[in-house]
């Protein structure tokens, strides 16, 4: 934790957004898909729809066209699509608050409602991406058999009011430094990895 805050004393949320439905949709479009990429191509959909009422109006085809490049298109407009219908016609045209009808949504996962919940509306929460999963199997915190197994592991290791933080913290450690194909062997560890196993 004291590396972390060294190195990412205050992380920010990488994806950028105008509102909870727009951040939800971002956070959607991430899934397979760079943090990057999604903030080069979000803007010309929102643009177009930044609110529940105006995305279900548009076609699929439409949403399709414009996220092509964030991968996963078809599917991913057609759960934008459908999500905002429902969220007009079940939530009044605003973003649920908790786990369970988050992840009632289309296209709207654990990670996903993690993310959301943590992110928008500061409840805590560790959700769990592909860095922090490899991450926490390499640094000795979980057995890293599956993500749910990894979550629940960080969340015993690490204090609850920190969790925001190092979710980020991890996720940006794990992007810089310890990368999936690094780490192998000591002659190609990360500092983080040469400190732990050096104990």
């Amino acid at each position: 934790m004291d590396e972390l805050e060294r190195l990412y004393p205050d992380p920010r949320i990488p994806l950028r957004s105008r509102n909870h439905f727009t951040f939800l949709i971002a956070v959607l479009l991430s899934a397979q898909c760079t943090d990057r990429r999604v903030n080069e191509v979000s803007p010309a959909l929102f643009d177009l729809a930044d609110t529940p009422e105006k995305m279900a109006k548009l076609s699929v085809e439409k949403i399709e066209s414009v996220i092509r490049p964030c991968g996963l298109s078809k599917t991913k407009s057609k759960n934008i699509k459908a999500l905002s219908e429902i969220l007009v016609k079940d939530f009044g045209g605003k973003v649920p608050q908790t786990f369970e009808e988050l992840e009632s949504l289309p296209g709207v996962g654990h990670k996903t409602a993690s993310v959301l919940m943590l992110q928008a509306f500061d409840t805590p929460a560790f959700p769990v991406d592909t860095h922090i999963h490899r991450l926490a199997e390499r640094w000795g915190l979980s057995s890293g058999k599956n993500v749910e197994q990894t979550e629940a592991d960080l969340k015993k290791v690490f204090p609850k009011e920190k969790w925001g933080a190092l979710h980020l913290q991890i996720i940006y450690y794990g992007r810089e430094y310890c990368k999936a194909h690094t780490c192998k062997t000591p002659e190609t560890y990360c500092p983080m990895c040469k400190m732990l196993r050096a104990k």
